[in-house]
C-alpha cells in the first residue's frame, strides 16, 4: 500500500499572510484538522498550520485569531511525503517527527496524508507486513534458484537475483522474521550444484 492509494486528495490550502480568525473558518466548514500553507513563489517551501498550532499558540495565550497571521504559527518547512512510499514508512515517519499529517508532493501538492488515513484505511490488519514480506521472499528465492540453475550461479543475474534476496530477507528480519545461522544465498551456495544444459553440451564438446 503507497501513500498515493490512501491520501486525501481534497486538500485545503491557505495563504501564509490570512489571519488566523480565516484559517479556522475554513477549517470547520471543511471538517479538517489542518491546512496546507501555499508556497509564495516557485522557489519557496509548503507549510501546514494545524487545530494544535492554534490552540496552542493562539487560544492559549489569549490573542486575537483577526490579528495573528498564519504564518506566525505555522511550520514551514513542514515534512513532505512522496506519493509512492509506502504506508509503513509514512506511519514511521509522522512518528519521529511527531506531526498528525503531512502534504503528498510529487512537483506539486497532489494530497495530504495523515495518521487517520493510515489507521482507517490501510490494511495492515488483513495483510501483515511480515506475511507479504514472506511471500516476496519465497519467490524471491525460488527465482533466484532458477536463474542460478539457467546461467550458473556465477553469472550476473545470478548474483543480482541473489542479491534481492538478501534486501527482501532483511527488511523481512526487520519486521519480525526469526534470524538463522545462515542466510537463504549461504543456504543455496552449500548444495551441491547440478550442472546446467547448456554447460553439458559444453563437456559434451
Amino acid at each position: 500500500m503507497r501513500a498515493k492509494q490512501i491520501m486525501t486528495q481534497d486538500v485545503a490550502t491557505i495563504r501564509g499572510s490570512a489571519s488566523v480568525a480565516e484559517a479556522v473558518r475554513l477549517l470547520r466548514l471543511k471538517g479538517l484538522r489542518a491546512l496546507i500553507v501555499e508556497p509564495r513563489h516557485s522557489g519557496d517551501a509548503y507549510g501546514i498550520v494545524t487545530v494544535a498550532d492554534i490552540a496552542g499558540k493562539v487560544v492559549a495565550y489569549g490573542k486575537d485569531p483577526d490579528k495573528v497571521n498564519v504564518y506566525e504559527i505555522m511550520s514551514k518547512p513542514c515534512i513532505v511525503v512522496d506519493p509512492d512510499l509506502d504506508v509503513e514508512y509514512v506511519a514511521r515517519l509522522l512518528t519521529t517527527t511527531n506531526v498528525w499529517c503531512a502534504p503528498v508532493i510529487r512537483g506539486e501538492l497532489i494530497g495530504v496524508i495523515s495518521v487517520t488515513d493510515i489507521v482507517g484505511k490501510d490494511d495492515f490488519i488483513a495483510k501483515p507486513k511480515l506475511v507479504f514480506l514472506r511471500k516476496e521472499l519465497h519467490k524471491a528465492i525460488s527465482d533466484a534458484r532458477a536463474i542460478s540453475a539457467n546461467y550458473g550461479p556465477d553469472s550476473k543475474r545470478a548474483i543480482e537475483a541473489w542479491d534481492f534476496v538478501d534486501e527482501i530477507e532483511a527488511e523481512a528480519r526487520y519486521y519480525g522474521l526469526p534470524k538463522t545461522e545462515k542466510s537463504s544465498r549461504e543456504l543455496f551456495s552449500e548444495q551441491p550444484q547440478s550442472v546446467t544444459p547448456s554447460l553439458q553440451a559444453k563437456v559434451a564438446v
